[in-house]
């Protein structure tokens, strides 16, 4: 036991450390969390304009409605850019040292990637959630504001396909970080990663409102795990055996990304050089 906590101490260390680091920045917390309320209000009408127009939906305004609200707590988990202190050590030469420390480069990212997808969106989505879910309906909009899971067994996967997301999500922006050595720049990374990522995690539309000839591909893709699977088990739109193969799909998701952040971790480290002098 003492042999596992000495080889998990320095993951944990650097978690911890970038996780208090992170939630020291409560000012752009709040300013964002206002820039959400106020988005996702807009969403939400547009929805509702949507479906009260339409004959026929995918899913309910309801649903669509706690949609719009996780989302919005939860935007920030989505690795939509790679680390800026990973893009920084690169252009310094500094990232050479991440050869040096005596730990396993990889988990060491992905400890640190951790940590971001928990500190960030832990600011916004607690404020978020008691907004939506306890202040909008004491002001009488209840039927504007995020209603509970649908049952129990739905908080229950939802809490766990939370869990996944954290893992996923830090898998997806681990790998972004090792592209960004190995491409020597975050630009492309970012500009390609990120609005594929907005459009496919279901950020900007909910997937089941896509063409239903996409459906089946939707479903497939690793995206769809970063957001759109909780949210609708969430709201009841996945069910018992779909919801478990919407979990089993994250998890599956998960072990891929790290295996392939892993393999080109140990080829770009093995290449790195650092030029200058």
């Amino acid at each position: 036991m003492p042999d596992a906590r000495a080889a998990v101490g320095p993951y944990l260390a650097v978690f911890r450390a970038r996780f208090h680091l992170l939630l020291q920045y409560r000012a752009a917390a709040l300013a964002g969390f206002g820039t959400q309320c106020w988005w996702g209000a807009i969403k939400i009408m547009v929805f509702a304009a949507f479906f009260r127009s339409a004959a026929t939906t995918p899913m309910t305004l309801r649903q669509a409605i706690d949609y719009v609200w996780l989302g919005q707590a939860f935007l920030t988990l989505l690795p939509w850019s790679a680390d800026p202190e990973i893009a920084r050590m690169m252009r310094s030469g500094d990232v050479s040292y991440e050869r040096l420390r005596p730990v396993d480069p990889y988990a060491f990212w992905f400890a640190r990637s951790a940590a971001r997808r928990t500190a960030t969106p832990l600011l916004r989505a607690v404020p978020m959630i008691v907004t939506a879910g306890l202040i909008l309906p004491l002001l009488g909009l209840d039927e504007w504001g995020l209603s509970a899971p649908a049952t129990v067994e739905a908080a229950a996967l939802f809490a766990l396909s939370m869990v996944l997301v954290v893992a996923l999500s830090s898998a997806v922006a681990s790998l972004m970080d090792v592209l960004t050595v190995a491409t020597l720049s975050d630009r492309g990374v970012n500009s390609l990663a990120g609005p594929l990522i907005i459009i496919f995690s279901g950020s900007l539309i909910p997937l089941p409102l896509f063409p239903e000839w996409m459906q089946p591909a939707l479903r497939l893709q690793p995206f769809a795990g970063l957001l759109d699977t909780p949210l609708r088990i969430y709201g009841g739109h996945l069910t018992a055996s779909d919801a478990l193969a919407a979990l089993g799909g994250q998890a599956v998701w998960v072990v891929l990304l790290i295996l392939l952040g892993r393999a080109l971790m140990a080829r770009v480290m093995a290449r790195l050089q650092v030029q200058g002098g």
